[in-house]
């Protein structure tokens, strides 16, 4: 299960949160908004090195290297 950074569109806050899959519906503590993934921060590989490559946003991404 992987833990996930968020961030609601509407009130702003930024969270954590530990999902089942990377599709599952998160909704923001504060307001209860349904909020998008924030793609901040490191993006590790399999090997635990930086990726130089990868932004983290898999949807937009052609495949990891």
């Amino acid at each position: 299960m992987p833990l996930l950074q968020y961030k609601c569109q509407q009130c702003k806050k930024e969270f954590d949160e530990l999902v089942k899959s990377f599709t599952d519906e998160v909704r923001c503590p504060e307001c209860n908004s349904v909020c998008e993934r924030s793609y901040s921060g490191t993006v590790l590989t399999a090997t635990g090195k930086p990726s130089k490559k990868c932004s983290g946003n898999c949807k937009t991404c052609s495949g990891c290297q």
